[in-house]
């Protein structure tokens, strides 16, 4: 791609050291106008600071955009995935990799708006989210121009990066002086951290590692009991009170950092081929999941569970490789979807100690028959002599195989 090529660039920008830099080399190495755009997907930080060092940068006011993203990543990307029970690998709940596609969706709304012919993220060579990106930049607009400076420029160092942001008069935090012990990603679903101190998944993660939850030692003695409802597959409410999406997602991390729920270390497969080791919180999130799962346990059909269930891990997989804006993860949502019409009512759950146990659900539409399944005689018609044929039937291919067997070893 030729450098003149390019005229304008939205850049993701998070106002640190990286992306920064990341600037002031668009603006030298590719003599272009860059905009900025910095979500709020309430990763807890002031992004205050990040339009005033875009300012002091040279980017003028009005291409400057800093959206607040809570609501739609909540309720249009978070509760989606979470109707679906998305796990990767069988215990990541995906708090970065779901993030990714809507920071990708507004930039190109912004490039389509203000006329640019390319974007920019600050996603190293080496992990998950360069991918991600790209796959939603493409998705949605075909020829737009990628720029990955982390694949093109030599500021391989952190020593090189404070060079460069130290010769072009880039305001350096003081903290970013040192080593930084490990890199953290954070939204209102999770918090990540990884690399450096980290990268010996050997050696148990040192506790400063920790900023969204207690330790589960240092929980309360006592359990915390909440009632979670749900309707048509979502949470709505949190002991009978409403709530907006990222307004009960912040109350349930608010209920999950004192319980000291949510900690997860995991050595992951990345999309890109290696493995890595990262520290994981996701205090409301797995509060959600295993409410979710109490819910569902009594409003979902046998059949149609195990199939939603079956295309879970490639649902996971769709979204953790970068593969939200397609067709096949869209029809594993639209089946999911239709599975949660009925998901409604409300469970109750016990928080203790780093543990979310469901004590008690119930809706207006439950399969759960107490007639049924009781061992009293019930008033509800069931033959126990019924069984007998039920079980020969299914018994059939097994008789049939050993019969089989035996003549084959006569």
């Amino acid at each position: 791609m030729a450098k003149s090529e390019i005229k304008k660039v939205v850049l993701a920008y998070s106002g640190g050291l990286d992306t920064s830099v990341i600037l002031k080399w668009l603006q030298t190495t590719y003599a272009c106008e860059v905009v900025t755009f910095t979500a709020d997907l309430g990763q807890g930080e002031e992004l205050g600071p990040a339009r005033d060092k875009a300012l002091l940068l040279g980017i003028r006011p009005e291409s400057i955009y800093m959206d607040d993203l809570r609501e739609e990543f909540v309720k249009d990307f978070v509760f989606p995935m979470f109707r679906m029970n998305a796990l990767y690998e069988g215990q990541y709940l995906l708090g970065t990799s779901i993030a990714r596609p809507l920071i990708a969706k507004r930039q190109i709304e912004i490039a389509r708006a203000v006329g640019a012919d390319a974007v920019c993220h600050g996603a190293t060579g080496k992990g998950n989210d360069q991918v991600r990106f790209e796959l939603a930049y493409y998705a949605m607009e075909p020829s737009i121009k990628i720029i990955a400076p982390w694949r093109e420029w030599d500021l391989g160092s952190r020593t090189k990066l404070i060079a460069f942001a130290e010769s072009h008069q880039i305001p350096i935090a003081k903290d970013k002086y040192g080593e930084a012990p490990f890199s953290v990603d954070a939204n209102l679903l999770h918090s990540s951290s990884e690399g450096k101190v980290l990268e010996d998944p050997a050696v148990e993660a040192p506790e400063m590692v920790y900023m969204r939850t207690i330790a589960p030692e240092a929980a309360p003695d006592k359990a915390t009991t909440i009632t979670i409802d749900f309707e048509k597959g979502d949470p709505v409410a949190i002991d009978g009170v409403r709530m907006s999406p990222a307004t009960l997602l912040t109350k349930l991390n608010e209920l999950g950092k004192a319980n000291g729920i949510g900690r997860l270390d995991l050595v992951e497969n990345r999309f890109v081929g290696m493995k890595s080791r990262g520290v994981y919180e996701t205090p409301g999130g797995t509060i959600l999941h295993q409410a979710h799962r109490g819910i569902e346990s009594i409003t979902l059909d046998r059949e149609a569970m195990h199939l939603k269930e079956s295309l879970m891990p490639r649902y996971a997989e769709l979204v953790y490789y970068g593969f939200w804006f397609t067709p096949e993860r869209e029809m594993i949502q639209a089946l999911c979807d239709r599975s949660q019409e009925l998901v409604t009512g409300g469970v109750t759950l016990k928080l203790y100690k780093g543990n979310v146990t469901v004590i008690g659900r119930e809706s207006p539409y439950s399969l759960y028959d107490k007639e049924l399944v009781t061992f009293e005689e019930g008033a509800v018609a069931y033959d126990h002599r019924d069984a007998q044929g039920f079980i020969r039937l299914n018994a059939l291919r097994l008789r049939t195989l050993e019969m089989r067997r035996r003549k084959a070893g006569a």
